[in-house]
């Protein structure tokens, strides 16, 4: 099966920050392999900035390095690998100051679609968008994109957006989660929205409860000290998993337009009940003969920050009342892995004789790293002799399901929306504060009571604390599994 590749019009693309790490993994790979697909052509600009002194040549070295490094196409398309490069460009810049403004200047162009990537920290989103304003660099169709975290607290997140208000609108304002660029993620929207059979059921008459899992291997490593200010309640639950939250619950909107869709999703954020202490575990994992344990890591062995962390959400409105969404995400568990798992109620009487325990249909939504979909159903086990009932799924890998296919990765799909002007998968301003405002009493709470993280095995599935967290209500977490 062959996928539809629409072309993108000519573009000039400045990635701030083109030297770093999430240019290099990321943003560089991607534009290369949306070039390979025939997404965009020659005429297209893609030029680094950064402090370092680097000609254009030394930059596409740069480029090519990363390539090797983090694009398994680069082998397969030698080829087109200096066509791509011949597209890079590099300007030394001062973002505080007043070096390679000009320079910039001279090698773009407001005659076509023009596309700032904010890959910097957030205190210098001010100094660039005032620059390229006060060089006249960025034309009034201008796209700016910015990464996470947007703000630590909703009092930064409204000082930040305030700052971008004064040089764009937020009509060219593109805060990207990577998360929303998943093939799995959209599906949602089609498998709910595009389907008769899930939408009637898709309410607190059907589904018992959500679990949304978000599951790492890895511990915090070199980014002990970042990490250590702000947690798994900061990095990924405020905003990953509070997006994949929004789009299980949101209402059908009226069209798929980018306004549309976000309109909904802030209805279930402002929708989001306050959550109980008792509802929240936090966790820290421990040292092993082998491995250091977070403190180690964080280089702050009084941490009371987590690695971890677990809660029971409500929603209060007609369609939620009394379901409750799970949510949980940690570094060194089990396995590598993401998932929500749609839990419907039992039938409330089986007529078959003789059949034991309850049998629940699950919808289950895996992103990472089998992106698929399955249903689990119950049916007869095969053999004679009664009706033994037993619960199997029903599955749909996508790479076995839509082999052959091109699938772009998310940063590809992404960057590719900001060409073409669609807000869909990017989070608006009202609603990244609307999830800091639901987040921070939650996180001033734990401060003010000094509370401390449990401790956790890695390799397990967290603390102790978070499986009572289901087994008060009679329920139980979904194993974490590749």
């Amino acid at each position: 099966m062959a996928s539809r590749v629409i072309p993108v019009a000519p573009f000039d693309l400045v990635v701030f920050g083109g030297t770093g790490d999430l240019a290099k993994r990321k943003i560089i790979p991607a534009l290369f392999r949306r070039f390979v697909a025939g997404q965009f052509e020659e005429d297209a600009r893609i030029i680094g900035a950064a402090r370092a002194a680097l000609s254009g040549a030394e930059y596409r070295t740069l480029a090519e390095e990363a390539l090797k490094e983090f694009s398994a196409e680069y082998v397969e398309n030698s080829k087109e690998v200096a066509a791509f490069l011949h597209m890079l460009d590099y300007v030394s810049i001062d973002a505080t100051g007043d070096g390679g403004w000009e320079e910039l200047k001279a090698k773009t162009s407001t005659d076509r679609v023009q596309a700032f990537y904010f890959s910097v920290a957030p205190s210098l989103f001010g100094a660039l968008a005032e620059r390229l304003h006060a060089y006249q660099i960025a034309g009034p169709e201008a796209r700016v994109v910015v990464e996470k975290p947007f703000g630590r607290d909703q009092e930064t997140a409204k000082a930040l957006n305030a700052t971008l208000a004064e040089y764009f609108d937020e009509t060219q304002i593109y805060r990207i989660d990577h998360y929303l660029g998943k093939e799995t993620v959209q599906n949602l929207m089609a498998l709910r929205f595009g389907n008769m059979m899930f939408e009637p059921l898709w309410n607190n008459h059907y589904i018992d409860h959500i679990q949304i899992t978000v599951a790492e291997t890895v511990g915090v490593g070199g980014r002990g000290a970042y990490y250590d200010k702000s947690g798994a309640m900061r990095d990924m639950v405020q905003n990953h998993l509070m997006q994949l939250l929004c789009l299980i619950a949101m209402e059908p909107p009226a069209i798929y337009d980018a306004d549309a869709v976000r309109d909904e999703k802030l209805k279930v954020i402002r929708a989001l009940q306050p959550v109980a202490p008792h509802h929240i575990v936090r966790g820290q994992y421990e040292a092993t003969d082998t491995a250091p344990s977070y403190r180690d890591d964080a280089e702050n062995p009084r941490s009371f920050t987590e690695s971890f962390i677990a809660m029971r959400c409500e929603i209060a409105n007609w369609r939620w009342a009394g379901v409750p969404f799970y949510l949980r995400t940690g570094k060194k568990l089990r396995a590598r892995s993401s998932e929500i798992a749609v839990v419907f109620k039992a039938l409330g009487h089986s007529i078959f004789e003789g059949d034991t325990g309850p049998h629940r249909n699950i919808l289950s939504i895996r992103l990472q790293p089998n992106e698929g979909i399955d249903m689990t159903v119950t049916v007869k086990e095969p053999g004679p002799g009664g009706m033994r009932l037993i619960d199997v799924p029903l599955d749909l890998t996508f790479a076995e399901a839509m082999a052959g296919t091109d699938s772009p990765e998310a940063y590809e799909r992404l960057i590719m929306d900001v060409i073409r002007g669609n807000q869909t998968l990017f989070m608006r301003g009202d609603e990244v504060e609307a999830a800091w405002r639901w987040t921070d009493p939650l996180i001033n709470g734990w401060e003010a009571r000094n509370d401390v993280p449990k401790q956790y095995v890695p390799g397990s599935s967290g603390p102790e604390d978070a499986l009572m967290l289901l087994h008060r209500d009679g329920r139980r977490w979904r194993d974490i599994k590749a």
